[in-house]
């Protein structure tokens, strides 16, 4: 049975199809709109009152324009018609974040708070999350839903952390937080929540590996601009790769996982980072040293895992705005010496997102579903 094309659905596609276009060229008039769509006028007209009227987008000033006489009324999106939060939970602080439908950053707070897997812990942090929003002068009913970042694994269906050895959170369920807070909930892995980050600031971006160079290794598989989670929700789990079965003892258990001698905390320890790295460009001293070692490490990781997946890899966390142009080299140099086939050397970059990126990574699934989703957009 073949589906009609009413009227009704080609009205809807109508109006979707311009939202969308304000939303991606910004301060457009409607002759603009209807040429760029080859609708008439009437029906751009029509379709711009209704989204006037229902709030989702405005008047934002008149064309500029050489020409005599009256110049068009252009219109954009209302940024904050709908928002998400991004919430990150770590061991002594809570940071949460707000954003627009364009991922922009609203306002961000951090509230120092010992992480604790009970009731008294889940309840505080959604007071928090309840007072960021009232903080922004948001009603309830305009914020789509809260991502919830924690560093453990989660469930391919988001509501279940099932590994969370660093945080002791093993097994807590999304309705720790539902129970308190009326909006959609959902868990997100926190180098997850940067990987989808780096694709929203990176169109062009297709299939990559992401490495999240932060307190604790972490990473993620992006395959045609979605995010592999796997069938048991542990995809991408290159800090758990044995590199020294006679190292240190991760977390995990096992020893010499690549986790112990890449993370931050390996790295640096108590060290000041900016101090490190201050020392680690200066010719023979301890930090310069550490820091080649780290450099053959990851060099060492990247072309083991490049070997399995031929895509991008791209470098982020805390890590990455310390990289040099000279760092990618050895890099380079170190995945050459182990690789038996000739390549480019444009394979490794640097993350476009490196401030705030797990947070808003976080909100970005609610922020998309809204721009994907006709009728989860704009009623008929």
């Amino acid at each position: 049975m073949t589906n009609k094309i009413t009227p009704k659905a080609i009205r809807k596609n109508n109006r979707k199809q311009i939202y969308d276009y304000i939303y991606t060229n910004g301060k457009v008039s409607q002759n603009e709109i209807a040429s760029a769509l080859s609708l008439s006028r009437p029906t751009v007209a029509t379709n711009i009152a209704q989204l006037e009227d229902d709030g989702l987008i405005f008047k934002d000033g008149q064309q500029d324009s050489d020409q005599i006489g009256r110049k068009a009324i252009v219109y954009s999106v209302v940024p904050d018609y709908r928002i998400a939060l991004g919430v990150e939970l770590i061991a002594r602080h809570v940071k949460i974040i707000s954003v627009d439908l364009y991922g922009r950053k609203i306002s961000r707070t951090v509230t120092e708070l010992k992480y604790q897997n009970n009731e008294t812990y889940y309840s505080k942090v959604c007071e928090l999350i309840n007072e960021h929003i009232v903080s922004i002068g948001v009603s309830s009913d305009r914020v789509l839903g809260v991502g919830i970042s924690m560093q453990g694994l989660v469930s391919p269906d988001g509501k279940t952390i099932i590994y969370g050895e660093i945080m002791k959170c093993t097994g807590i369920s999304i309705d720790v937080f539902k129970k308190h807070l009326p909006y959609e909930c959902t868990f997100i892995h926190d180098p997850e929540g940067a990987a989808l980050s780096e694709l929203w600031v990176s169109p062009e971006l297709s299939s990559a590996i992401y490495l999240s160079l932060s307190e604790h290794l972490g990473g993620a598989l992006i395959l045609r601009r979605n995010i592999v989670r796997g069938k048991s929700g542990h995809c991408a789990t290159f800090e758990h790769i044995q590199y020294d079965p006679n190292g240190e003892k991760c977390y995990c258990g096992k020893t010499g996982c690549f986790e112990t001698v890449l993370s931050m905390q390996s790295l640096l320890g108590e060290e000041d980072e900016e101090v490190f790295f201050s020392e680690a460009r200066k010719a023979g001293t301890r930090e310069s040293s550490k820091w080649q070692s780290y450099l053959h490490i990851l060099g060492s990781l990247i072309g083991a895992v490049h070997l399995v997946n031929d895509v991008d890899f791209i470098l982020g966390g805390h890590l990455a705005p310390y990289f040099t142009e000279n760092d990618i080299r050895v890099l380079y140099d170190v995945v050459r010496r182990d690789c038996p086939f000739e390549e480019p050397d444009n394979y490794i970059l640097i993350s476009k997102m490196p401030s705030h990126n797990i947070n808003i990574g976080a909100a970005l699934p609610f922020i998309k579903k809204f721009l994907e989703n006709t009728d989860y957009v704009i009623s008929a």
